[in-house]
């Protein structure tokens, strides 16, 4: 659904573009001046997997040669490389016009997110860092006191020293108050002081997940209850809603074995979480999202771990891999997203996990507020919401009400244990 709508929107890009075009020379013009116009140049582009900063579109009136890219490496050289085989920043201006320039070519885009393995970000140098002004950066990968952090805009990493980092979920945007910049070991380093933190999806630059599209959810055809009884208070307007579109979203989980689908970080990390071996699980989620914040199981498990301890901190992991996953469904999203579609339960746990600490925070309106849409995304509530929320809503705290012990014991939710993302639970 998504692709189709994108494929619409370039070729109405590319009808904009070539609007006073006549020929395939003035077709190679109206691009090129597109690319001045939106490109945002100079800017940090990838040639093979090989991070490159783009100068400029150029064109020299050689039809069979067409735009090339006037790149710059780290050394300071220059090259003149085809566009065609540059790929800029998916969430950027200069990829959809790249999109639209593949396509007026006839050459294939590449598929969402094929260049996530091959990609080497670079690191960050004093060039590009003003330590006079506060300055934000997107966290990637947390330990501690020192965090993974990225340059928003840009591939650049760098590790920022601070005290109250540990925490910043991943993908959170914090705003740094700068003291003093090295290098160790060829590193760059960063020390600071945090005086912001805050989800900027616009800033993280994320291609929202694909929603696939999985036929009609019919509630004709679901069991509300033994036949004669009545049907539970909060599937009275479910069921009068009617049908529905069913959709299954996309998932992303770096460093899985295609060959044995039993062979995952996530897998992993539960594990070792089982074990008691927090501290490692830890470990490996975090370099999941290094890799790819889109994947939403390592935000869940991250707030699994925390969530015995430090409800505040579990809540930001959640909604960060909440607030991930509502890329892809837009504010007026009314689709079903069933838990029998395995993929579809990474952003069913972030939420589960939200609402969960939301209660224990005291914030029942909010708590209220998010096992309501959970029960409309998931009618079947393999999750047991039903059985939580009339807790909620009399706002019992969380260690009186009988539905906590549900959440924080029962069979699909295990906090202290996380479930396998594939646990048919």
């Amino acid at each position: 659904m998504r692709r189709k709508k994108q494929s619409a929107d370039i070729e109405e890009l590319i009808q904009e573009i070539l609007v006073d075009s006549y020929g395939e020379d003035e077709g190679f013009w109206a691009f090129c001046e597109a690319f001045a116009a939106h490109g945002g140049f100079p800017r940090d582009a990838f040639v093979a997997g090989q991070l490159l900063s783009v100068r400029e579109v150029d064109y020299d009136g050689n039809v069979l040669r067409g735009l090339v890219a006037v790149c710059r490496t780290e050394d300071d050289e220059v090259h003149r490389i085809g566009l065609e085989d540059v790929v800029f920043p998916e969430s950027t201006e200069a990829h959809r016009t790249l999109a639209a320039y593949r396509s007026w070519l006839g050459i294939p885009e590449p598929a969402p997110g094929g260049t996530t393995k091959s990609r080497r970000r670079h690191k960050a140098t004093q060039e590009d860092l003003d330590l006079g002004a506060p300055l934000d950066l997107i966290v990637l990968n947390v330990k501690e006191r020192a965090a993974r952090c990225r340059i928003p805009g840009t591939e650049r990493l760098l590790t920022l020293r601070s005290g109250d980092v540990w925490k910043m979920p991943p993908g959170a945007l914090v705003t740094v108050r700068p003291r003093k910049q090295w290098s160790y070991a060829g590193h760059p380093y960063l020390s600071g002081d945090l005086i912001d933190s805050r989800i900027d999806l616009d800033a993280l630059g994320l291609v929202p997940l694909e929603l696939h599209d999985r036929g009609v959810w019919d509630p004709a055809e679901e069991y509300w209850g033994e036949e004669g009884e009545p049907k539970p208070d909060y599937a009275l307007p479910i069921i009068a809603r009617g049908p529905r579109r069913l959709y299954e979203m996309e998932q992303v989980l770096p460093g899985e074995d295609p060959d044995d689908p039993d062979e995952d970080p996530i897998t992993r990390s539960v594990d070792l979480m089982n074990r008691g071996a927090r501290d490692e699980a830890q470990r490996i989620l975090m370099e999941v999202l290094e890799v790819d914040l889109r994947c939403l199981d390592a935000h869940a498990h991250l707030g699994n771990l925390r969530f015995d301890y430090q409800p505040e901190e579990a809540l930001a992991h959640y909604e960060m891999g909440k607030a991930v996953g509502g890329l892809s469904l837009g504010a007026d999203f009314d689709g079903v997203l069933d838990w029998g579609f395995v993929d579809n339960r990474p952003f069913l746990r972030c939420l589960q996990g939200s609402g969960l600490c939301l209660w224990r925070l005291g914030r029942f309106p909010e708590a209220e507020a998010l096992f309501e849409r959970m029960l409309w995304l998931n009618p079947g509530d393999n999750q047991g919401i039903r059985f939580l929320i009339e807790d909620v809503r009399r706002e019992k705290p969380w260690d009186d009400g009988p539905g906590a012990a549900r959440g924080q014991r029962g069979a699909r939710w295990q906090p202290s244990s996380p479930v396998s993302r594939r646990s048919s639970s």
